[in-house]
């Protein structure tokens, strides 16, 4: 028996919703606590099956976690142990790569079996390994781990090939121990990175730059505890604007950073959506217009997101004429095409781009979730859809919103979940 989301389609939606804490931030900010020698308060934890994972593993090393109500952890790392992880909580999700960084800076030793998460075409850990071996540390495997060791971190400056969200995280964890200076040239500027750089300098780091492409940390001896409020989730924030956008009559979206969807408004905006955006949040209105057609390239922040192209790829099959997908980060991310096509969408996939044809009626079928924000795309194809969609390996999206029912459903969505054969 599998347990799958099924949503009646053509429901419009009205009301406000609000946005939970940053998925992508919290699944670093849980490793980096194990970093201070004191208790770390979190709040706006998101409710959502990789913080369980991510739990599991701080119990396993030793760490006391305590849930003080829904949405606030407080995690006291100073009676852990440093134990190899090879267990299967590694395995669920790809940021268990986080406890790389934040043990070896911590202990100089790392043994971890090699992490999961989401099959978007290779992603390899590359840049940091070799960050963590232009700090010092030697790199080798056994029985499917990686074993990281050092006797000393030291200061250096470390080049990024690409400017990778998680080698950045992950190098800038292991460099807050590390005697001296170290400078991360071409670090990625995401937002998540600045609030896990802002909870490790409330803990007594000492970085500067983070939001630019130059990270500088100075090491330090010993950080202590602090306590840290979660940025709002704008891949969340984004997804739902889409809903609004597709299905919406008005609907308001809060707790948002606006300038965090910049390059997703504009688009919005340019394929005629109504929007009228304030300090913390954004305001939709339904349109009886026909949409435009629009192209997107994926870049990394301050660009479109790639994690909001397959939702948005969903929206573009209601446009009049040809639109385009070109995928520069994960250029295997188009899965999510061929379980819209079952729908009765009209897309032409040709690695690293697809190419939407509109505007196309969807229909309800049974499609799988391939990944996180595949699953995404196929809730805000659903909702547009006559009839009902039957989503299959639906703990894909568990993984990354928070309380996805209860949300759509009080916004008018008619969606359960059933077991199925």
């Amino acid at each position: 028996m599998e347990r799958v989301i099924k949503i009646e389609g053509g429901h419009r939606l009205n009301g406000t919703v609000r946005i939970s804490g940053s998925k992508n931030a919290t699944v670093a900010l849980i490793p980096a606590c194990v970093l201070a020698n004191k208790p770390v308060t979190m709040y706006g934890i998101p409710n959502i099956s990789d913080v369980r994972s991510l739990i599991i593993l701080l119990n396993e090393l030793g760490v006391e976690v305590i849930e003080k109500g829904d949405e606030t952890l407080y995690i006291d790392p100073s009676h852990m142990k440093n134990i190899p992880m090879t267990s299967n909580a590694v395995s669920k999700l790809r940021a268990s790569y986080y406890f790389m960084g934040a043990l070896l800076g911590k202990f100089g030793h790392v043994e971890i079996k090699m992490p999961g998460g989401c099959y978007l075409g290779p992603r390899p850990i590359d840049l940091h390994l070799k960050g963590f071996e232009a700090l010092g540390a030697t790199v080798s495997y056994e029985n499917g781990c990686c074993i990281l060791d050092a006797k000393e971190l030291i200061g250096t400056k470390i080049f990024l090939d690409i400017s990778s969200v998680g080698a950045t995280i992950n190098i800038m964890m292991a460099a807050v121990y590390a005697k001296g200076k170290t400078v991360i040239e071409n670090a990625a500027r995401e937002p998540e990175i600045i609030d896990i750089a802002t909870l490790l300098n409330n803990m007594g780091a000492k970085i500067h730059g983070m939001g630019t492409s130059t990270i500088t940390i100075h090491g330090v001896d010993s950080l202590g505890g602090c306590i840290h409020e979660i940025i709002p989730d704008r891949i969340e924030a984004a997804t739902y604007v889409i809903i609004a956008a597709a299905m919406a009559d008005e609907m308001t979206i809060e707790n948002v950073i606006p300038q965090h969807l910049d390059a997703i408004l504009s688009k919005l905006k340019q394929i005629g959506i109504d929007l009228e955006v304030e300090s913390d949040k954004v305001h939709v209105k339904g349109s009886t217009k026909p949409l435009k057609p629009t192209d997107i390239l994926t870049k990394p922040y301050p660009g479109f997101a790639t994690d909001v192209q397959q939702p948005f790829t969903a929206l573009l099959t209601r446009c009049e004429g040809q639109s385009s997908v070109k995928e520069t980060i994960y250029t295997e991310r188009f899965k999510h095409c061929a379980e819209l096509n079952k729908m009765g969408a009209d897309i032409n996939v040709r690695v690293p781009a697809c190419f939407i044809s509109g505007k196309t009626d969807l229909h309800g079928a049974r499609v799988k979730a391939t990944d996180l924000r595949c699953g995404a795309g196929l809730v805000v194809a659903g909702l547009m859809a006559d009839g009902i969609t039957e989503i299959h390996d639906a703990y894909h999206i568990d993984r990354g919103y928070d309380n996805l029912d209860g949300k759509l459903q009080q916004l008018g969505a008619k969606l359960w979940r059933e077991e199925v054969e």
